[in-house]
């Protein structure tokens, strides 16, 4: 356990590099603006109308996206290693990323297996969205219905399991039905991607990952609990059932909502809770449930920043990067620390 000085030290550079990275991915994409015009821009000092727009329009609604996907994810995975006490959780073990996939697949390649027509004129980033965040909600209900006849975690955690692989199997006969633009479209938003929403559809994801985050840090002194187990945690006098339905409440708007929105990106959640559980040598949700926001966010601003090619229109799959930069830091971390704090 480190000092209360030393907790705040760290957080101030996070706080720091959360700073830093913003500016970075603001300054940085496929139009070349200088650092200095940005500045300009940001505080209000309009030289060029045309840089102007792309910042306010294009990159800032981008690097928001970006910081609310990093920071979601990340709380949702710290959510789900705590509930089940297994470092190998993510914010999707409940099947509920898989339910969102699920839901714009049949937008995007149902009409294709079932009827042998096209929606193409219906299918665009709102209409993808607001079918990933049914069927999100779809499976989020079905758990919390399975969730209230299972007292056993573990057992809740295996029927997550078998949600997310009923919903693959389907989403794989949509795409063995599907034609080669459907399909590829649908690859597409599997890839990910933080850049396309607008201020208003960054807004509803701003409400969405608030709520969740909100109802997280209700559960804090639950987390803690459950953490030497469920007897401890009900000695406490935790209503454990009260809290399971809250933690999974939380995971599912943050994670579904954010699938929803910007397409299943993997790694995030399940690497960063232990990044922040190495940086912060704790397991105390107090500290580390605004580490895990600050941590996400910043991680995945620099895997968005790296993601989009600077001074060309080139964009690589955001799922692609967050792997490539981020598994071999967790693996150099582990080894290097040669225990897994939990």
């Amino acid at each position: 356990m480190k000092s209360a000085t030393t907790y705040r030290l760290l957080f101030l550079w996070l706080t720091i590099a959360l700073a830093a990275s913003c500016l970075l991915s603001v300054s940085l994409g496929s139009v070349s603006i200088p650092l200095k015009s940005t500045l300009g821009i940001l505080l209000g000092d309009v030289t060029n109308e045309s840089w102007s727009y792309i910042i306010w329009n294009y990159r800032i609604p981008k690097t928001l996206t970006a910081m609310l996907v990093g920071s979601g994810l990340a709380l949702s995975g710290l959510l789900m290693q705590t509930l089940f006490r297994n470092p190998l959780a993510g914010p999707f073990v409940l099947g509920i990323s898989s339910g969102a996939s699920l839901g714009a697949a049949l937008l995007i390649m149902g009409s294709s297996a079932f009827a042998g027509i096209t929606t193409f004129g219906l299918v665009n980033d709102v209409s993808v969205a607001i079918a990933a965040s049914m069927g999100s909600f779809l499976v989020l209900l079905s758990v919390m219905t399975v969730a209230a006849k299972v007292k056993d975690t573990m057992a809740l955690l295996i029927i997550g399991l078998m949600f997310g692989s009923i919903t693959a199997a389907i989403v794989s006969v949509l795409s063995y039905f599907s034609n080669a633009e459907q399909l590829q479209q649908f690859v597409f938003w599997s890839f990910g991607s933080v850049g396309n929403l607008s201020w208003r559809q960054l807004l509803l994801l701003f409400g969405i990952v608030l709520l969740g985050v909100l109802l997280s840090v209700h559960t804090v002194k639950a987390l803690n609990a459950l953490l030497l187990g469920e007897n401890y945690a009900k000695s406490l006098g935790v209503n454990l059932k009260k809290a399971r339905y809250v933690i999974i409440l939380a995971t599912g708007l943050l994670a579904g909502g954010i699938t929803a929105f910007a397409g299943p990106i993997a790694f995030v959640g399940l690497a960063v809770p232990h990044l922040a559980r190495q940086l912060f040598d704790t397991t105390d949700h107090k500290i580390l449930v605004p580490a895990v926001l600050l941590y996400g966010s910043i991680l995945m601003l620099l895997c968005d920043t790296v993601a989009q090619v600077p001074n060309d229109t080139s964009v690589l799959p955001i799922n692609a990067i967050t792997s490539i930069l981020g598994a071999p830091v967790v693996i150099w971390l582990l080894v290097r620390k040669r225990k897994m704090i939990f």
